[in-house]
């Protein structure tokens, strides 16, 4: 045997003995479609909090209690009914001519040379306009609303809906006039394509309206006011089927429409139409695309649709990882699986396309319907952990397609490698923002997601897919760091750590970065390894200088230069990252478990709780279960805080701006990972729950964490 495949088999035969963790927790198989159904939500009254959605993670439709999208205006302050993908993005003419080189300013963060970031301007003047434009632009559109022609939501009643998740199926009940109503609305699961079956003596009319984009910061992005801005025009016609055009300025999509038992859609008035059956029973189907199909290809059903989708949602649910509580007699048990169960499946609808999900996912716009590549992780993570790597490794891919800009940001602020862009869209381009523009954590995530994709499947493809991103991203992360001659040791400043609330030009060495930084470079020495290839010594010397995270009074500070951490509310409240640096990330020779421990009390007894985000409890979680205390993990994950709320859908409310927040269902989920199949060498079985007897947690397919 060579050198070269001895080491390859030996790191293989390595990473088959880590990922055995702790092994399943299991006395009998887990009825999967008893543990999914039970979780089933049911709706018996219009809350517009408690919008239901189908989708495949490339494209997702929300809909009211009517089964379809019949009251968006109700909604729009509420979870909005959306109909949005991956692919479904628009811009308002840039009629100035703008430029991003506008939305640059330079920066002196002590490193010898001006480094230009893509900022928001408080200054008034083109430069600020130039910036606002970019920022606006591009916006995820909202493709289309479809739901009942005129009906209101007073005409109706006998409500009873029910989203079954074992088969990706929404059943909608009601009456109008007494005449009752029976909707059935599912997602194909390969194509953004939607269909119902309408079963109703009333033979309501569906109606298709198209909205223009509002640009707004967090909205359903829906303008009803601006018809003479956009157009829909039927391009082809025949044989119960038609395709539709909508276009936007230089925007253009289509929506091939087929049906059975209702009359050709005709237009009603400007970018709306009806569609009205003659039959008691009827069905539609309207796919979502950006090109023209070819017309004597289209032939969807309703009834193909139901069973792909069926077939797949059963396939995700029998053959990835579950979790069961319901041998567990603590009260809290049942509310803790129902969100669990729920967040697998709204993350699966709405974080699993081809590009990064949004922070709302496919519901509706919040910053633009742009994308936060700090929060890829707690989004997509989970995936990689309950055995659905295939959805991660979807969006990974889109990393590649995008690296030449990323480097360009590395270059123009005189780094190696690839820097990574915080909030963004599917080009790539890096939104102007007062934070994002400085915000360096994001940059290992690529590096920790493809390690996950490894362990899940240690091969070559993997490796030879990922490896050159990993290293180039890495090459970043080695430049960024600073070699320090008088304390012979490496920092990490001129950056916005994860806790937003600390200044770039006055923050040396935040915790949770440096930890990720270890862990990172090591990740990436280990990849070199698999390949063959000779480690890296300048990063082995910057991974054994990094500074260790800095304390005072036994206690961690929020960064070596937040000598107040302890006093200033700015450094107790939004994210507590210090937690994630022991939690998210494995433990290091910069973190002294005493410390972290006196830390982690004094955050759980005393922060600003009022003042944290859906994925803090989660990162709480992680750190209480890594340092042994499973009852504090319990109480993290169930606080009851307004922005630990998980709503009758399963969304995780934060204020009335973010009304669903998905990194919140992310970080839930490898929590439980976390406190279920614990961590490579973990010996503790189910190491995040009490061992007080009420904790009987059973579970199946799940992976440990590095």
């Amino acid at each position: 045997m060579s050198t070269k495949s001895l080491t390859l088999w030996s790191a293989a035969l390595t990473a088959v003995v880590a990922l055995s963790g702790c092994g399943n927790n299991n006395s009998g198989a887990i009825d999967r479609y008893a543990l999914v159904e039970r979780n089933n939500p049911h709706i018996m009254a219009i809350d517009t909090l408690a919008s239901l959605t189908v989708g495949n993670g490339e494209f997702a439709f929300t809909v009211d209690v009517t089964g379809l999208q019949s009251f968006p205006e109700l909604y729009s302050n509420g979870v909005p009914l959306g109909t949005q993908s991956q692919w479904g993005w628009h811009a308002f003419p840039n009629t100035e001519h703008y430029t991003t080189q506008e939305t640059l300013k330079d920066y002196d963060f002590g490193r010898g040379r001006q480094e230009p970031y893509a900022v928001q301007f408080n200054e008034d003047g083109r430069q600020k306009e130039a910036a606002n434009y970019y920022r606006v632009n591009p916006h995820r559109l909202h493709l289309g609303i479809i739901g009942f022609d005129t009906l209101t939501p007073e005409s109706i009643t006998d409500i009873d809906q029910t989203l079954d998740m074992w088969n990706g199926l929404i059943t909608s009940t009601f009456s109008v006039e007494g005449t009752p109503v029976k909707v059935q609305t599912t997602v194909d699961p390969d194509k953004d394509m939607v269909a119902s079956s309408i079963n109703s003596a009333k033979r309501l009319p569906v109606a298709l309206r198209f909205p223009y984009p509002t640009g707004g910061h967090a909205d359903d992005a829906c303008d009803w006011t601006k018809d003479d801005l956009h157009s829909v025009s039927i391009v082809e016609m025949a044989d119960n089927k038609a395709i539709l055009s909508h276009q936007l300025d230089s925007t253009i999509y289509y929506v091939t429409l087929t049906w059975t038992g209702a009359e050709a859609p005709v237009v009603k008035k400007a970018n709306h139409l009806t569609i009205t059956p003659t039959q008691d029973e009827w069905s539609f189907t309207a796919t979502f695309t950006p090109e023209k199909p070819d017309f004597n290809t289209v032939n969807e059903t309703y009834a193909a649709t139901e069973k792909a989708s069926s077939d797949y949602w059963q396939g995700f649910w029998k053959n990835g990882g579950v979790v069961d509580f319901s041998l567990c007699t603590d009260p809290r048990a049942a509310e803790l699986e129902r969100r669990v169960v729920l967040s697998q499946y709204l993350l699966a609808t709405q974080c699993a396309g081809s590009t990064p999900p949004q922070e709302t996912g496919l519901t509706y716009n919040s910053w633009f319907g742009k994308f936060h590549l700090e929060m890829i992780w707690w989004h997509q993570a989970q995936f990689a952990l309950y055995g659905h790597e295939d959805l991660l490794a979807r969006t990974l891919p889109w990393y590649d397609t995008v690296k030449d800009t990323a480097r360009e940001i590395a270059q123009r602020q005189g780094f190696n490698g690839l820097r990574w862009m915080k909030m963004t869209d599917p080009s790539g381009t890096e939104a102007p923002s007062k934070v994002g523009s400085f915000l360096i954590w994001q940059q290992p995530h690529l590096i920790y997601l493809s390690e996950l994709l490894y362990r899940a499947n240690p091969n070559d493809s993997v490796l030879n897919q990922y490896y050159d991103l990993v290293q180039q991203t890495a090459d970043f992360m080695a430049s960024f760091a600073e070699y320090d001659g008088l304390g012979n040791r490496y920092i990490l400043r001129g950056a916005i750590p994860a806790q937003e609330t600390l200044r770039a030009a006055e923050t040396v060495n935040p915790p949770f970065e440096l930890s990720y930084w270890h862990f990172a470079l090591n990740t990436t020495q280990k990849w070199r390894e698999r390949k063959g290839e000779r480690r890296n010594m300048d990063w082995d010397e910057i991974i054994d200088k990094l500074s260790p995270l800095a304390a005072q009074d036994s206690l961690y500070l929020a960064a070596e230069t937040a000598l107040d951490t302890y006093k200033d509310v700015r450094f107790t409240s939004d994210h507590m990252a210090v937690l994630a640096a022991l939690g998210v990330l494995p433990a290091s020779p910069l973190v002294r478990e005493d410390l972290m421990n006196n830390t982690f009390d004094w955050i759980y007894d005393n922060w600003n709780w009022g003042r944290t985000w859906g994925w803090d409890y989660p990162t709480t979680a992680m750190c209480a279960v890594r340092l042994g205390q499973p009852e504090k993990a319990i109480n993290a994950l169930l606080m009851d805080k307004r922005t630990n709320t998980y709503l009758p859908n399963g969304h995780n409310y934060q204020d009335k701006r973010l009304r669903c927040y998905l990194p919140g269902n992310g970080g839930l989920l490898t929590a439980v990972a976390l406190m279920t199949a614990g961590w490579d060498g973990c010996e503790v079985e189910n190491p995040g729950f009490p061992k007080d007897g009420t904790w009987n947690v059973r579970w199946e397919g799940i992976k440990p964490l590095p």
